[in-house]
């Protein structure tokens, strides 16, 4: 489903600090960094990976070796220019920042369904299969290969509950945490619609969180739907106080 042990990652924001730190736990996770990119940075290198100036740089630099994927570490002032930069690129993007601005977000959304590019995040930990590829921030020691595909609003949600079914000799497929803000790249519904096609998978666990109403209309495109697979769901907290806007619920 979208990536594999072959795909191309180029990391927007890779001479920061936690740029540095991701880019060294996707290569020894056995993701394909190919490129890095910081303005004013180009020439540099981070973990044996070279860096440049734009992403246009770089893939031109890289040639018939250039990235497909782009993960940004990039401050939320900034988020929004660096995705555009990297789907005008052609290419698909995950983004790691939190605290984008929801207008910025739904021009990044705007861009990426014109262009027919996948997009993940903001605020999310990315995507991985287990023991292929991670395009993200997860802890890869609980996650396991296998047939369980995991769509996910809340990361240390997801991690909980991956843990468990690894435990319990359920490996995973593929996990997606499209994030917790209130407009996600890509939706609970454009995840599954993914795994559903994904013949790696075999059922699908979906964790949800209180707050909006994506997991209800979920559970009602699920009745008649194209979903054949076995869907198991998890639905964090029962209510949140009135007008009060909580973060993650899967933290609390």
């Amino acid at each position: 489903m979208w990536i594999n042990n072959k795909t191309r990652v180029l990391v927007q924001g890779i001479t920061g600090e936690q740029g540095r730190y991701h880019t060294q736990q996707m290569l020894s996770d056995g993701t394909q960094i190919v490129a890095g990119v910081t303005p004013g940075k180009g020439g540099e290198s981070v973990q044996g990976v070279p860096v440049f100036n734009t992403v246009g740089e770089a893939q031109s630099a890289l040639g018939a070796k250039a990235a497909e994927w782009a993960i940004g570490f990039v401050p939320p002032a900034h988020a929004k220019s660096a995705a555009l930069e990297a789907l005008n690129t052609g290419l698909n993007i995950v983004v790691i920042t939190e605290h984008v601005p929801v207008h910025d977000t739904l021009k990044v959304l705007q861009v990426a369904q014109e262009k027919n590019l996948h997009a993940i995040g903001p605020n999310c930990p990315g995507i991985i299969k287990p023991g292929q590829i991670k395009i993200g921030i997860m802890p890869a020691s609980v996650f396991k290969p296998g047939r369980i595909g995991v769509v996910s609003r809340s990361g240390t949600l997801t991690y909980e509950v991956v843990s468990h079914l690894s435990g319990a000799g359920l490996g995973q497929s593929t996990c997606i945490g499209i994030g917790g803000d209130p407009i996600q790249l890509t939706s609970l519904s454009g995840a599954l619609i993914g795994l559903q096609e994904d013949t790696a998978t075999q059922a699908i666990v979906l964790i949800g969180e209180i707050g909006g109403s994506a997991e209800e209309q979920i559970a009602e495109e699920l009745i008649g739907s194209t979903i054949t697979k076995p869907v198991v769901a998890f639905l964090a907290g029962r209510n949140a106080p009135h007008g009060t806007t909580l973060g993650h619920a899967g933290a609390i």
